[in-house]
């Protein structure tokens, strides 16, 4: 399914654009403005001659030009007509904002929205819903204020969202802790595109690495089922669902109208289909952010190289709780440790049973070796790195020696507990292409994406 004409658009219309403050048209305009849309953008306002200093039409119609997306933000009423004018225009792709439809039991109204839409063949997003970003090219159609909600930086994680408000605490979220993302949908009530459609779009867009996704329930069980499963054999999905209780299933259908089903259902078909379920949304991030900078583990065997002892016993606790094997390491990974130790090149008090312990005086050279010797050890299939910055000894030579591992083809995961210092630290480790996380616990989410991915990778063979 190509979808291109709705993020790559040439032009846009805005209907319902506003020079109100506070009003959804103006935001709108606004986002469109800030993000640094390069198409035309045309405001459509049936009173204003221009709106923030372009000039305004009062319909679709009166524009000169072809429009190839249309954002509407009007009354829920008038959109069935509005979409009418859209499809006698050429318009192609209609995100609808406004609400009153089916989400307020207001299902006819819907009904004709759709109608209209499938008499012009015109795609429709929504209606209400938040919007959509294309952080690439900065078509950005959302209406939360960039001073209210961040924006990321382009990256490989694409993200859709039956919640609105989620969806931009997300984006939020991924702009604070420099996590880069390619495209950002609000679905809204999916009266015309839902998550199936835009997963196969996302599963052969270059932009996307990873999708991931926040569902109450989806439209039609069997349509997803074959997204899904034709989708995870390119690119890795990761959804986080909830409605997984019955209270939490009713609130959904009151939210966005969906039918949240049976939870059981649906952790059979993440199951069948290789799609990795969140229970969080950090464990969503964690899961999304391994996976867009790490290739899978082609096995569940798991080195701990660490300055800590007590994080290596906990890292050792999770992996194994997770299901996931602590590696065992080859005699002749331990013989090297023990010609380096006898050579002076690492410490006599050190462990290297895995977790491989090399305490807290290791400067950089130190983690070098046990990160080596850990990875070229056919035993291993994936290395998960703990360094707690707040020892001196420390030095930043870390980084590019991190950066060099991945020589290995490894998956390496890195994990840097704190605050001000190890942040910093981090987002230079992230340059290299390595992975950092804030405490053991995310680290391990981290691992267990690499390696279940990989797992159903290698059983679709």
């Amino acid at each position: 399914m190509n979808l291109d004409f709705l993020f790559y658009p040439r032009s846009v219309a805005v209907i319902g654009a506003s020079n109100k403050e506070g009003k959804i048209g103006n935001a709108i305009m606004k986002s469109l403005i800030k993000s640094g849309f390069k198409g035309k953008i045309y405001p459509v306002n049936v009173k204003e001659s221009e709106v923030m200093g372009i000039k305004a039409y009062r319909s679709v119609l009166e524009i000169p030009e072809e429009v190839d997306v249309a954002v509407i933000a009007i009354p829920g009423r008038f959109v069935p007509q509005v979409l009418e004018e859209c499809g006698q225009k050429g318009v192609k792709g209609a995100v609808v904002i406004s609400a009153g439809f089916k989400e307020a039991g207001n299902v006819e109204l819907e009904e004709k929205l759709v109608e209209v839409a499938r008499k012009w063949g015109i795609r429709v997003v929504g209606p209400n819903c938040l919007g959509i970003t294309n952080i690439e090219n900065g078509f950005d159609c959302t209406f939360n204020p960039p001073e209210r909600q961040a924006r990321p930086e382009f990256g490989g994680i694409a993200f859709m969202s039956q919640s609105g408000a989620f969806g931009a605490a997300i984006l939020d979220w991924a702009a604070r802790h420099e996590v880069g993302m390619s495209k950002f949908i609000s679905l809204g009530n999916m009266a015309d595109l839902d998550e199936s459609d835009f997963m196969e779009y996302l599963k052969d867009d270059k932009a996307t690495k990873v999708i991931t996704a926040y569902l109450e329930g989806v439209k039609d069980g069997r349509k997803f089922l074959k997204a899904a499963r034709d989708t995870t054999k390119k690119k890795p999905v990761v959804i986080l669902k909830s409605g997984r209780t019955e209270a939490g299933a009713k609130a959904a259908a009151s939210h966005t109208g969906s039918l949240a089903g049976s939870y059981a259902i649906y952790k059979a078909a993440f199951e069948q289909t290789g799609v990795l379920e969140a229970k969080s949304m950090r464990q969503l991030f964690n899961y999304a952010k391994a996976l867009a900078m790490q290739k899978p583990a082609k096995g569940d065997r798991i080195a701990i190289v660490t300055n800590g002892g007590g994080a290596g016993v906990m890292m050792s606790d999770g992996i194994l709780e997770a299901g996931l094997k602590m590696a065992e390491l080859s005699e002749e990974t331990k013989e090297k440790f023990a010609r380096a130790i006898e050579e002076g090149k690492l410490p006599e008090h050190m462990s290297y049973k895995n977790p491989i312990d090399i305490i807290g005086d290791a400067p950089s050279s130190r983690y070098e070796i046990a990160m080596r010797y850990a990875l070229e050890d056919e035993n291993v299939d994936v290395l998960a790195v703990i360094a707690l910055f707040q020892s001196p000894a420390l030095d930043e030579g870390i980084v590019e020696k991190v950066g060099e591992m991945q020589k290995y083809g490894k998956p390496i995961v890195f994990v840097a507990p704190g605050g001000e210092f190890p942040e910093k630290m981090a987002r230079r480790i992230e340059k290299t292409g390595v992975p950092v996380f804030e405490t053991v616990e995310d680290g391990v989410d981290a691992v267990y994406a690499l390696v279940k991915y990989g797992q159903y990778l290698r059983e679709m063979l």
